[in-house]
């Protein structure tokens, strides 16, 4: 016995008819095809839209608008000196060392020194900004910081 694609059938119940909406009586779905009478939901392209409120003032008009967000801003992620005082002398302080030691959360982000704290030990620090004050502090206790140079 040969299988025949002609014999390939769904299975029982497996396919509805689609419904023929607007077309007569006899479907059932005559007249106004199943959308009511009359308003907004029944005409062409009518349909409410999901911010809508029932004419009410809607939320994003309701609530008052503050500030604003600078375009060309630049965000660091900040580390204190204190974070460094506990690293031994000579070491280079890099984005990646500050990571493992969990005093950043990511080492892909641009990262800022600032000078809250006091250090003693000289260190190398290459990171992308740091504070008049840090650069003072590391520079007092004989270390060197390396920041990128931006190119004009």
């Amino acid at each position: 016995m040969v299988m025949k694609l002609s014999d390939l059938h769904h299975a029982a119940g497996a396919v509805r008819k689609s419904k023929r909406r607007g077309k007569g009586a006899a479907t059932g779905l005559g007249g106004t095809a199943g959308k009511g009478h009359k308003g907004q939901k029944a005409r062409s392209g009518g349909r409410i839209h999901r911010w809508f409120e029932g004419g009410q003032m809607p939320l994003q008009r309701r609530v008052p608008k503050r500030g604003f967000r600078r375009h060309g801003k630049t965000s660091f992620q900040t580390v204190d000196l204190e974070g460094l005082a506990t690293l031994p002398a000579g070491t280079v302080v890099t984005k990646e060392l500050l990571r493992e030691k969990n005093l950043i959360k990511s080492a892909t982000k641009k990262t800022k020194l600032l000078g809250d704290g006091t250090l003693s030990v000289a260190l190398t620090v290459r990171l992308d900004a740091a504070s008049k004050s840090a650069t003072e502090k590391v520079q007092q206790a004989g270390g060197t910081i390396e920041l990128p140079t931006t190119g004009a």
